[in-house]
């Protein structure tokens, strides 16, 4: 089970019905997002857990191999590129611990989302897309596809359908708008629905974007 020590839990005021689980971006920590909880407006009757992981010290190539919380690695500008998927599947393993550890405590898979930002974002839909249980909900901000040459052999049937969000600032200089329009397009090819929106922003999340999450959230976990 997934070491809660690792990670930030914010527990609804209410009973325990859905799990929303928030991966940060690079260098920072499961700390990040909590500030924007209260900025969602869920209605406390959802009785929603909020967990937000800490990701694993590791050097960082494209930082100058200084070490960080960091996902994955990232080896090159073009995200494209020598893609880390040691890292990536690695992760994707601590992920998949902290959903079992949300299901085990009686909350349905279909009652749980996985949201990040940046390399949180790409983690949600890389993890979620390939889950053996159908999810709640996949929220990508920021965010796109790794390691999509692999995508049709590992994806899983039972996230075919699954609600996804993906949003993005259009003067974003880390992660540019182009990379997560091309995962956008690749997955709609593939046959999954997304909502996309976009925001006049660089590389960060701003108050329509998180008042558009609230809403996304709360229709999905209704």
């Amino acid at each position: 089970m997934a070491n809660h020590q690792n990670a930030v839990i914010i527990e609804p005021n209410h009973d325990h019905r859905a799990t929303i689980i928030w991966l940060h971006g690079l260098g920072a920590d499961g700390h990040d997002f909590v500030p924007i909880v209260p900025e969602l407006y869920l209605p406390q009757s959802l009785g929603v857990r909020f967990v937000f992981p800490h990701a694993p010290v590791r050097p960082v190539t494209i930082n100058g191999g200084m070490s960080m919380r960091a996902w994955y690695d990232v080896r090159n500008m073009d995200l494209r590129r020598e893609e880390d998927a040691v890292s990536i599947e690695g992760s994707a393993n601590i992920i998949e611990q902290y959903i079992a550890t949300e299901v085990n405590a009686g909350i349905p898979s279909e009652q749980i989302v996985l949201a990040g930002f940046s390399q949180g974002g790409a983690m949600a839909l890389h993890t979620g897309l390939r889950h053996k249980s159908r999810l709640g909900g996949l929220l990508a901000l920021s965010g796109y596809l790794p390691l999509p040459e692999r995508f049709h052999k590992e994806a899983s049937t039972s996230n075919k359908t699954v609600p996804i969000m993906m949003c993005h600032g259009t003067f974003d200089p880390v992660i540019p708008v182009s990379a997560g329009i091309q995962s956008r397009d690749f997955l709609e090819q593939a046959g999954y629905t997304i909502s996309w929106h976009s925001y006049p922003m660089e590389h960060s999340v701003c108050i329509e974007e998180i008042q558009n999450t609230g809403i996304w959230l709360q229709s999905i976990l209704d």
